[in-house]
């Protein structure tokens, strides 16, 4: 799965993600900086097994920092999106081409106002950023309601006339865009649509779309550059019922993810504070930085970054965390690495599901699996829990 780092240009959004990533991105106060999208690995956080089962792990894929296991999730900054970006302007086309890759979304907002709804500079409080809120829930909707009304007339009369399934069809038509029909169905319920589907409007179509996007596509926003964001714009965007908001400071992220990879500071991940253990490492104006924001992270709380992440994987993705190990005894893999991986799995996953995601052959010849921390044998139908250590047995 991806969490797609979307909005208008100039509002932080490859500043979040090279915070969220520490991979390169250009980073420019100008619109459209971001041609190509960026990919790259950030991480959520868990405690690591080993300290309740006290063994020393040996991780894969998954660092261990202090306690804390770091599991990887895929991150996508795509290009600047503008209003009317559905009907091809700016690069709205290929933005939203490379959202189809996009599981969630991060929104990044612009808490200060300052920048205007095309991404151009403005003084901090010109600009309402709940103008941005909306604009983009316009232009993601449109999008959906353009591949589902190609060919609507024909889906409908199959669906109204010849019994099929409207689900089935619309998933068969949306192929590509990540929806499942599960999300599909949940959709069609909750727009509250006539029986009728040769006679929807296209307002109805764009109603339907809209609810496709919260289901298929849900959002959370980051009130970025919220240390000198105004408290009104903040008040706002957190008021709103429909969106989960986190006030964000990527710029100060990024600074101290850098200098803690440099060995400047000592932070950790998501932390709500970091110290600078021999400030003479540091030069004049780093040293006056890194004040700064011990100065103003403070009423933050947290710069926001990682919990945007977390938030979009464990709430919006409903995603838990499993350790699949080859031996439930020493927790470990073959070749004897403790607790060697940490994987990301929708919640209600069974361990034939894990055995799957661990190897094709595993779900394929899957025999039983065997509770870690229980040490009690379970189905292929176990549901899976969050932290779970798993051991799946199979045939040879």
């Amino acid at each position: 799965m991806e969490i797609g780092v979307v909005g208008k240009p100039n509002v932080g959004k490859s500043t979040f993600f090279s915070a969220a990533t520490l991979a390169p991105a250009e980073i420019a106060s100008y619109p459209f900086t971001t041609i190509e999208p960026n990919k790259g690995i950030a991480y959520v956080k868990t405690a690591c097994p080993h300290m309740e089962f006290e063994v020393s792990c040996d991780p894969r894929n998954a660092p261990c920092e202090n306690g804390t296991r770091l599991v990887p999730i895929e991150l996508l900054d795509v290009a600047g999106l503008v209003p009317d970006a559905h009907e091809g302007r700016g690069l709205g086309n290929k933005f939203l081409d490379d959202l189809r890759q996009a599981s969630a979304l991060i929104h990044i907002v612009d808490a200060s106002g300052s920048t205007d709804i095309e991404g151009n500079t403005c003084g901090v409080g010109e600009h309402d950023p709940m103008e941005d809120v909306e604009f983009l829930e316009v232009e993601v909707s449109h999008w959906i309601e353009k591949i589902i009304s190609k060919d609507w007339v024909k889906i409908a009369r199959m669906s109204q006339y010849e019994g099929k399934d409207l689900e089935k069809l619309l998933y068969e038509k949306m192929t590509g865009l990540g929806i499942s029909e599960v999300q599909i169905m949940e959709a069609l319920r909750d727009s509250d649509l006539s029986d009728q589907p040769v006679d929807w409007t296209d307002e109805e179509l764009l109603t339907l779309s809209r609810k496709l996007q919260i289901k298929g596509k849900p959002m959370i926003l980051a009130a970025n550059k919220s240390d000198i964001a105004p408290k009104e714009n903040l008040e706002k965007l957190q008021s709103l019922d429909s969106y989960i908001t986190i006030p964000t400071s990527a710029e100060f992220e990024l600074a101290l993810r850098r200098a803690a990879n440099a060995d400047l500071i000592e932070y950790e991940i998501g932390a709500e504070s970091f110290t600078i253990p021999d400030p003479s490492k540091l030069n004049k104006a780093q040293l006056k930085g890194m004040k700064h924001i011990q100065e103003v992270l403070p009423t933050l709380g947290t710069t926001g970054v990682q919990k945007c992440i977390e938030k979009a994987a464990f709430e919006l993705l409903n995603l838990i965390i499993v350790f699949p190990v080859e031996d439930e005894n020493k927790y470990c893999d073959n070749d004897g690495n403790v607790l060697p991986d940490a994987y990301l799995v929708p919640n209600g996953s069974t361990a034939k599901d894990l055995a799957y995601k661990v190897h094709t052959d595993l779900g394929d010849n899957f025999i039983r699996a065997i509770n870690a921390k229980t040490k009690r044998v379970v189905g292929a139908d176990y549901v899976l829990e969050n932290d779970d250590v798993i051991t799946i047995v199979a045939r040879a």
